[in-house]
């Protein structure tokens, strides 16, 4: 939600501009962040009509959009181009209006003594604690530039690979879509109107064809019963899925699912191993990288064994000895990184880990896609031929006997 604000500074002299913050008081403490004094937070009113509209109940900043933004910032910061110019810059071009509002808000930040990875950190739906870390750290080294390039190459590889696997498995959930209508509406539509012509022809159907008619007759009369149990169960289980037992659980399930758990299981270890090696080479601590790892690796399941190795690593365990103690990780990851931090490689070795695994879930993906299409093909044949057979088979023995 944007605010507008009132402020004096330490000169008191009045400034106003706008914040965009979720409550009034996150406005104001946003506010004082920059050093003001504030005078008045007042929340802006919304355009929500349907003619000369800006909706912005459903608007996003997509993955796709940061990807695209932290290249552009990386290429201007290699062009010598000033912060401030860069993000005025950006917001001026950016065609998403949250985008847009949300630039605008760091180029105030920036004009009121912000430091970037503080203006950054305001906007955590946006920029994650994994990108904010890294604009840190390249403050701290003075390497904003290289910084930027590497976050650029970074989120370039997880877009890629995130959007590989929600493609792959978007075409079975359509097919199985189409599936599910069709055979909902032959089961609701077309048999009750036939079977009343078999149920009177006197003959004995075969038992596929009763159990078909039977399975017409209870969602024919329990449809809306159907519908209203599948709704409350729908947000149950997503009411579950907000709690803490109720992530780890799905998240366990997403794992040990056959020919998914596996895709998940690489998943989740490139990006592991993506995050640690770029946070590493960029010069943050082990300790750090493991925090923002276990932040925003998405899984209950490795965000509870980065916790455990982080903990194992401040007491002085080696980070290759920790995560040799679950079950979790691979052997080959345990045994790389234990030669990586004999070496003194271990940002090159997780690199080298990362790029295959995103190798192995290229292929992975790739086999289940090859393995999806003509199963689904022949399933839907299965059961759209399994339910005419079942109605047709009785016509034409009552046909025959004419």
């Amino acid at each position: 939600m944007l605010f507008s604000y009132k402020a004096t500074d330490q000169n008191n002299t009045i400034r106003e501009g706008t914040v965009d913050a979720s409550t009034s008081a996150a406005a104001m403490q946003t506010v004082e962040q920059r050093g003001y004094k504030v005078i008045a937070v007042t929340p802006l009113n919304e355009k929500r009509s349907v003619l000369d509209v800006e909706i912005t109940w459903f608007q996003r900043v997509s993955n796709k959009e940061v990807v695209i933004l932290s290249r552009q910032i990386a290429t201007l910061f290699e062009a010598q181009v000033s912060a401030l110019r860069v993000f005025r810059l950006l917001a001026s071009e950016a065609e998403n209006p949250q985008l847009r509002r949300v630039l605008l808000s760091i180029v105030e930040e920036l004009q009121g003594g912000s430091t970037i990875s503080r203006a950054l950190a305001q906007h955590p739906n946006v920029f994650t604690p994994f990108y904010v870390s890294m604009v840190k750290s390249g403050e701290e080294s003075g390497t904003l530039d290289q910084t930027f390039v590497y976050l650029a190459d970074y989120l370039d590889r997880l877009y890629e690979i995130v959007s590989k696997v929600k493609n792959a498995l978007l075409y079975p959930a359509f097919v199985i879509s189409i599936f599910v209508l069709v055979m909902g509406l032959m089961l609701t539509v077309v048999i009750p109107s036939i079977s009343e012509i078999l149920t009177d022809s006197g003959q004995e159907l075969p038992i596929y064809t009763k159990i078909v008619i039977g399975l017409s007759d209870f969602l024919t009369n329990y449809i809306w019963f159907i519908l209203i149990l599948l709704v409350a169960g729908g947000v149950l289980l997503w009411q579950f899925s907000k709690t803490a037992a109720g992530a780890r659980t799905i998240d366990e399930f997403k794992l040990a699912v056959p020919y998914l758990g596996p895709l998940y299981e690489k998943l989740y270890l490139t990006r592991i191993c993506d995050n640690l090696s770029t946070m590493l080479q960029s010069g943050i601590s082990m300790v750090q990288s493991l925090e923002v790892t276990a932040e925003i690796v998405d899984n209950a399941v490795y965000h509870e064994i980065l916790t455990t190795v982080l903990t194992d690593v401040k007491g002085g365990k080696s980070f290759a000895d920790s995560l040799g103690e679950h079950e979790g990780i691979p052997g080959v990851l345990t045994q790389m990184s234990k030669v990586g931090e004999e070496s003194g490689n271990l940002a090159k070795i997780l690199s080298t880990l990362s790029k295959f695994y995103h190798r192995e879930v290229n292929n992975a993906v790739d086999t289940l896609v090859g393995l999806i299409e003509p199963i689904m093909i022949v399933a839907l044949g299965l059961g759209v031929g399994t339910l005419l057979a079942s109605v047709l088979m009785p016509i034409y023995n009552m046909t025959a006997a004419f």
